[in-house]
Order: C-alpha cells, then sequence, then structure tokens
C-alpha cells in the first residue's frame, strides 16, 4: 500500500510549509532591514551582542515571560563577583559577562590630570577586570578570566560602573573592549587568542569608558572617543591585527558603532556629539558626515526601513533621521535627513525598533514615545510608564512587547499596538543599570549583584546560586 498522501492533500500540504517559510523569513526581515551587528546574517534565535541580533533591542523568535519576582519564574539567579553595568550576551547554552570586582587594601588618591577629567575619586582600591562564562541552564561559572588588575586611574559617575562595555560572541569566540585595560579575544573553552592595548582613555569629567566593541564577519570595530586622540579601528578578528584606524575629531562619546548594508557596501555609523558619521567598512574611509546631536552622546544609533535613527538629550534635545543611501560628504542640511524631532528623546537609553515603530524614552524618564519611522509622525501620544523613575538600561522587545527596566528593579512590560498597555509591573531585589537579554522563552537580567534568568518554567531562586563565588 503506498504511502503518499493523495495529489491534492500533498499539495496543501506543501502550500503549508512553503506559506510557514515565507512568514517566517518575512518576519525575520520586518525585523532587520538594512542592518547588520553580529555578522552578515544574524543569528535571531541568540543574543549575541548588546542589543541583540539586529543592534536594534528586538528579539524575533524569543517570548519571554510578562510576569516574575524574587520567588516567580527564576529559573536561577547567580551572583557575580564585582559589579559591571555591561549586558549579558548569550549563544546556545553560555552567557558571557563583564565585571570589575575591587579587593585589596584602600589605595590613596593617583592623580594623572589628564583634561576634563575628575582622576579617580571614589575608586578606593585596585580592581580585577573580569571575563566571565555561566552555564545557561544552571547559571554555574564555568571559568572567569583575568584580564588585568590594577588601581584604575579615573573614578567613573556615582551610577556608573568599571565595566560598561558588553562582549560580543559569534558562538566560538567572545570578544570584548576592557577600554584602558584593552581588548581580548577569548575561546569557548576559555583559552586567550589575543589581547590589544591602546592606552588609557581620558572620558570626560571621569564618567567612565562604555562602547562596546561590534563583530561584523570578520572585522571587530572599536569606538576610541575621548578627551585625547579619538579614533575608529577595525581589528581582524581571527588574529587581533589592526586592519585599519581612522582619526576621529571628537571627544568623548558612549554610543556603540553599528553596521550598515547599502548598495555600494558596509558602512560603520558612529553617533557622537559633532556629527554622526558613516564609514566603508573595508577601508575606513569617511563617506558622509551629520550634525545635529549635542554633548555627552550615550544612546547607540540603530537603523531601519533604509534609514539611520540617532538621538541624546544632554544640552538640547535631538532625534534625526537620515537616509543612509547615497549619502556623501556632508549631508546636515540635506535631504538625506529625512525628519528630525527636539522633544521627548533619550539620553541614556538606546533606541527601539518594534512592528515598523521606532520607540524610545524620554531623558533616562519613564515617557515613552512611538514613531512612524518614515515621517516622525507619533503613533500614539507620550505614554508614562508608571512606576518606573531612573532608568539607564534600554528598552528591549518580543512577542509585540516592550521591556523597560529602571535602576530600582521594576521592569515594566508594555504590550504594543495603537496604544501602548502596561500589562505587568515586576520587581527584583537588585539595582539595575544594564539592558535585558532575550532568547527562546528567557529573559536575562543583570543586576549590580545577580544575574537573573528568568522563564515560564520557573522555580524558586532561594538555592545555593545566591552564594557569592569566589574569586
Amino acid at each position: 500500500m503506498s504511502t503518499l498522501l493523495p495529489t491534492a492533500k500533498r499539495m496543501n500540504a506543501r502550500t503549508r510549509v512553503r506559506r510557514a517559510l515565507v512568514v517566517t523569513v518575512l518576519a525575520a526581515l520586518i525585523h532587520a532591514p538594512l542592518i547588520s551587528g553580529a555578522a552578515s546574517t544574524p543569528a535571531t534565535g541568540q543574543w549575541g551582542q548588546w542589543r541583540g541580533p539586529f543592534a536594534n533591542g528586538t528579539a524575533p523568535n524569543a517570548n519571554p515571560p510578562t510576569e516574575w519576582s524574587e520567588t516567580n519564574h527564576v529559573v536561577w539567579k547567580r551572583a557575580l563577583p564585582g559589579k559591571g553595568h555591561s549586558s549579558p550576551v548569550v549563544w546556545d547554552d553560555r552567557i558571557y559577562v563583564t565585571s570589575a570586582e575591587p579587593f585589596g587594601e584602600p589605595v590613596d588618591l593617583v592623580y594623572d590630570n589628564a583634561p576634563g577629567t575628575h582622576d579617580n575619586v571614589g575608586v578606593g582600591q585596585k580592581h580585577r577586570f573580569l571575563l566571565i562564562a555561566l552555564d545557561r541552564n544552571t547559571g554555574a561559572i564555568v571559568w572567569q578570566r583575568t584580564i588585568k588588575e590594577e588601581f584604575p586611574h579615573e573614578g567613573g559617575h556615582v551610577t556608573g560602573s568599571l565595566a560598561s562595555s558588553s562582549p560580543v560572541t559569534d558562538g566560538q569566540r567572545i570578544y570584548a573592549s576592557f577600554g584602558s585595560r584593552g581588548v581580548v579575544s577569548y575561546g569557548r573553552d576559555g583559552t586567550l587568542k589575543w589581547r590589544r592595548d591602546y592606552g588609557r582613555m581620558q572620558t570626560l569629567h571621569a564618567h567612565g569608558e562604555g562602547s562596546s566593541v561590534v563583530l561584523h564577519g570578520k572585522r571587530l570595530l572599536l569606538n576610541w572617543d575621548h578627551e585625547g586622540d579619538s579614533f575608529l579601528a577595525a581589528l581582524d578578528a581571527e588574529t587581533g591585527q589592526e586592519v585599519w584606524k581612522t582619526a576621529r575629531d571628537e571627544k568623548t562619546s558612549w554610543s556603540t558603532p553599528i553596521t550598515v548594508e547599502t548598495s555600494v557596501g558596509t558602512q560603520v555609523v558612529v553617533s557622537a556629539t559633532k556629527r554622526i558619521r558613516g564609514y566603508d567598512l573595508e577601508t575606513g574611509r569617511l563617506i558622509w558626515e551629520c550634525g545635529g546631536l549635542s554633548r555627552n552622546v550615550v544612546s547607540s544609533p540603530i537603523a531601519a526601513n533604509g534609514m539611520v535613527f540617532a538621538a541624546n538629550s544632554y544640552d538640547w534635545q535631538a532625534l534625526l533621521a537620515i537616509r543612509v543611501e547615497g549619502a556623501k560628504g556632508d549631508i546636515t542640511d540635506t535631504d538625506h535627513v529625512a525628519w528630525r524631532l527636539n522633544r521627548l528623546t533619550p539620553y541614556v537609553p538606546s533606541l527601539l525598533f518594534e512592528s515598523d515603530t521606532l520607540y524610545f524614552l524620554r531623558h533616562n524618564q519613564n515617557i515613552l514615545s512611538g514613531l512612524d519611522p518614515k515621517t516622525g509622525k507619533p503613533r500614539f501620544e507620550p505614554f508614562r510608564l508608571a512606576n518606573l523613575r531612573d532608568i539607564f538600561s534600554s528598552p528591549v522587545s518580543a512577542s509585540g512587547r516592550i521591556y523597560v527596566t529602571s535602576r530600582e528593579g521594576i521592569t515594566v512590560v508594555v504590550q504594543t499596538g495603537e496604544t501602548p498597555k502596561i500589562i505587568a509591573v515586576n520587581r527584583l531585589d537588585d539595582i539595575f543599570s544594564a539592558s535585558a537579554a532575550l532568547v527562546g522563552n528567557q529573559l536575562f537580567l543583570r543586576g549590580e549583584q545577580f544575574l537573573y534568568c528568568l522563564g515560564e518554567a520557573g522555580r524558586s531562586a532561594k538555592s545555593t546560586a545566591e552564594t557569592r563565588p569566589a574569586p
């Protein structure tokens, strides 16, 4: 007897498979027009870099929980050595974070008298700068590597950390910038592959170092904006050798670059005080630049729908939508700037692109806006996120929901749509400045003491996982 389906049924089954494939592909493309952060083809089921597979805060294949507490939906809770505001990155069964752990006796201040800095007031002790790999299933530390031990030459902002740059991984290698402590690459097994040092950064007001490295194919990109000689560099990801290094007429910024695909090649876009600039990935050549932002650029740009969006709100509020295709030279006052906004723009939190809407917070506050990315027109009236106060993390999204976490440990979950709706308010017992990572049905939140794995199949976290591990 034949096991084949009748012709009509076979055709229907094939049609259903084709339609399912089309829907899957379209869903990924909706979230990824004109952008690539970790590789030329992002792994949508991973969270290999800060801001996720498309560097815009969205996890197209994730469905994390909406409700949790210290005793509900916590799969595990792991105490981390030291402190860091870098976000966790996740690939398969591994999680990677950076941290800075104080040790030893208090040390007298050391003054470097760098222009614009406040030296290292408030540091107090030597620090170990750490790269840590954890098991995703249990939260156990698989390996921990000390990148450097030193007394930091700058103090950092009272709300900041000495480990605020997030690592990036392709699953085989892990890359991390420790700024003044060097840039490193490690294998999945914890073996050092290479190390490169660029000397000391001198950040404005000693506010600390925060720009994360970006991996695109065989290139590792490093933005080095500070009060000294600023530059953008591309390193060979395999060897750490410098491929190119381009000087930048910039002061301190904390934004992370993005990579953007155009018809004539890949560009590296960096948002900063004097200019937002686009560079050729292969050569480091400056292609275009655009003014309009104020000082102290922290929020990183994102790209979608053929445009780059960049914002900040230190001296004044500004958001620019830039058409990258064909842009050359100074485009500040040209049609390549599709639209501008001068209100409600973010300072520390970066922008979010979800379901063809550009979302962002006002300064570090609890006002959420959503715009049509093509026109800049509002999708809804500015929406207040009750219960939130100081927000330094960047919003993330999955399954039509936006997650916004404050330093006070509160995460508000917002259902997107014509009118946003708060569907959950969750609290954990920690301080959070790091942005969340979303993978599968799990959400990872890194606090100043603990790393949380939150999932639907959660259990109480009151266990030995809370015990702080030995260095």
